[in-house]
């Protein structure tokens, strides 16, 4: 079992939390402009690296907050943990 650190409640098990979806992904600024293609790449499409990522999470089973984190997608190990509204850390070979 993989322990993950909340930001709040500190070193938990995995099965309280669950993935949000990638960090970082700006909202678009004028959204009733967009054509059902630009929508669809907003939606759908994220990066998926092979190494350090950036990513949103839920402490669903704890304390209910969402936090961001970087993850290697490569061991699955988390590289670091930060409340949202941060700054992304900065971790050698992770996408801007």
């Amino acid at each position: 079992m993989q322990l993950i650190d909340c930001p709040w409640c500190g070193p938990r098990e995995e099965v309280e939390f669950h993935y949000g979806g990638q960090a970082h992904v700006e909202y678009p600024a004028a959204p009733a402009e967009l054509d059902d293609e630009q929508w669809a790449h907003y939606v759908f499409f994220r990066d998926n690296p092979k190494g350090p990522h950036p990513e949103r999470w839920s402490h669903s089973a704890g304390c209910r907050r969402w936090f961001n984190a970087v993850r290697d997608t490569h061991t699955y190990r988390f590289l670091a943990v930060y409340p949202m509204g941060e700054a992304r850390p900065q971790i050698p070979g992770a996408r801007a």
